[in-house]
């Protein structure tokens, strides 16, 4: 797990309203996050397999349903912070599960559709959304990054996101996502760079979207 425990930076953070999933959802840097519904996680067919990867189990699980939020003296008991740790790792798994599901899929359409994720950072992509992606679906792996599904290619993201844990949202949710709703995926190949010297192209010279493209249309051609 690559999340932070809360301290006295995060004060207004702090809030009895809602479960602990309503303020761990809200907290800064979890913009990506999406709220997992209660229903889903009381279902122990969506938890198959999960007891084994998370140490104190029963106890996260119990703190993930919580109607409280813990508040100041609970995030500096030592006991509960180990708790809490194996909670944020075992939510993280359910969370990789659940937006994949139909309302999960919706929550994070409406996230994609406002922008939350941000945009690709290659300026020739034109401001294409992002999806966030994890590099494998095993905890401590690697930080989430952001996939844009016009050039096909993996960024980091900001540095605000970066304590997030890219198991959280697994390897395969940008493909699902875009097989889900494949009127968003981009119809315009991406615009490959062209380097000059002067104003004038370099002879012979290719970049790797443009090369991948004629490679592509070599392939399609020999079907």
């Amino acid at each position: 797990m690559f999340s932070r425990v809360p301290d006295d930076s995060d004060a207004s953070e702090f809030s009895s309203d809602g479960g602990w999933i309503a303020w761990f959802s809200s907290l800064k840097g979890h913009e990506f996050l999406a709220e997992v519904d209660e229903e889903y996680i009381r279902d122990s067919f969506n938890l198959y397999g999960l007891r084994p990867r998370v140490t104190h189990y029963d106890n996260a699980l119990e703190m993930i349903l919580s109607d409280d939020a813990p508040d100041h003296s609970d995030l500096e008991d030592r006991h509960f912070q180990e708790v809490y740790r194996d909670a944020v790792n075992l939510y993280g798994l359910i969370h990789a599960r659940y937006i994949v599901s139909p309302r999960g899929l919706q929550v994070m359409r409406e996230k994609y559709m406002k922008s939350v994720f941000g945009f690709c950072p290659r300026v020739l992509c034109d401001r294409q959304h992002v999806l966030p992606v994890g590099v494998s679906d095993d905890l401590c792996v690697g930080r989430v990054k952001v996939y844009c599904a016009k050039c096909e290619l993996q960024y980091t993201v900001r540095s605000k996101y970066a304590d997030i844990d890219g198991s959280f949202f697994g390897t395969s949710f940008p493909h699902i996502y875009m097989l889900t709703y494949p009127t968003q995926l981009p119809l315009d190949p991406p615009r490959p760079f062209v380097p000059r010297i002067f104003g004038f192209k370099i002879h012979r010279h290719k970049g790797v979207i443009t090369r991948k493209r004629e490679k592509e249309r070599e392939e399609e051609a020999t079907r």
